[in-house]
């Protein structure tokens, strides 16, 4: 099995540091914080955004938006557990924001704990049902559990059914038709995503297992998937 390409993550739509372009003012210390981590992210200065937010989230605990970017960070910087932390403390100052679910769904699959990521992600989905990120987490959790593959693949269909514009998408549809053994259907979408996004590497290669071009990885039941791609 293959890991998520660049455009798997479903953190990377997330706004955590405001309303893009131009200046806006800040309410106060902690927001101003936050907007200076966001900006140490887009620039992939990881730890130095880490070292930004973590004074400002002890002072501030309740910095909501703060707790989802140290949880986007700490995955983009692989450190499961403390990501998993950081989307807890989201999830308790409100339970119905879809973001940090999908990003503790993250930080589990990574920890091996399937059933709670499967559990977080539908959490997401209850939470905002018409977003396709949310349903493609639900598609990953699974496939990294290896189980209810065919309720993978639904759940891919219906992040294709909610932005059928969205390149990724096709590719998660791709990865589970392939685990239901339905190696041309798969093929199918994974040419779909190419022609939208030619150069990703990462649907270049799924198709060339699929036509028998390159080697399938062996079969392994690791702590969860490698993550590619920005944070």
């Amino acid at each position: 099995m293959t890991a998520n390409p660049p455009r798997a993550d479903p953190d990377q739509q997330l706004d955590a540091g405001g309303p893009p372009g131009g200046p806006r003012a800040f309410s106060g210390p902690t927001e101003l914080a936050v907007a200076r981590a966001a900006t140490l992210f887009e620039q992939l200065q990881h730890e130095q955004a880490v070292a930004t937010l973590q004074p400002v989230l002890a002072a501030d605990p309740a910095a909501r938006e703060g707790w989802i970017l140290l949880a986007r960070l700490q995955l983009a910087l692989d450190v499961a557990a403390d990501a998993l932390d950081a989307a807890e403390h989201a999830i308790r100052l409100d339970p119905g924001d879809p973001r940090p679910l999908a990003l503790a769904s993250r930080a589990l699959t990574v920890l091996g704990r399937h059933e709670e990521a499967v559990t977080m992600a539908y959490r997401a989905v209850i939470a905002e049902p018409r977003n396709a990120l949310w349903h493609d987490r639900v598609a990953w959790a699974l496939l990294s559990a290896e189980r209810q593959i065919a309720d993978a693949e639904q759940a891919a269909r219906t992040a294709i059914g909610l932005d059928p514009t969205e390149a990724h998408y096709y590719y998660t549809h791709g990865v589970t038709l392939d685990a239901l053994g339905h190696v041309d259907q798969a093929r199918q979408a994974m040419l779909i995503s190419l022609r939208m996004e030619p150069e990703n590497p990462v649907a270049q290669h799924r198709l060339a297992m699929l036509n028998g071009e390159a080697e399938r990885p062996a079969a392994t039941r690791k702590r969860g998937w490698r993550l590619f791609g920005r944070g």
